[in-house]
């Protein structure tokens, strides 16, 4: 079994996902398109916490990022 450990160089490949689904809500509660959720998250503090793995803050889910995002936003 390979170890599948979570590390700067491999870090991008999980947040897509999560980002994706962060827009989402926030598009939502917000009456947003997509595209503007996702610029926003993408240029937020939160964001750039969540693309260093050094942080952790990738252990979190969409939800809890959400709410770090509006907190910080």
């Amino acid at each position: 079994m390979t170890d599948r450990k979570i590390t700067q160089q491999n870090l991008y490949l999980i947040l897509p996902g999560k980002v994706s689904r962060m827009a989402a809500m926030y598009a939502a509660d917000f009456g947003l398109p997509i595209i503007e959720a996702l610029r926003r998250i993408y240029d937020s503090v939160t964001y750039r916490e969540l693309e260093d793995e050094s942080t952790k803050l990738w252990h979190y889910g969409p939800v809890a990022l959400y709410q770090s995002f509006l907190e910080n936003h």
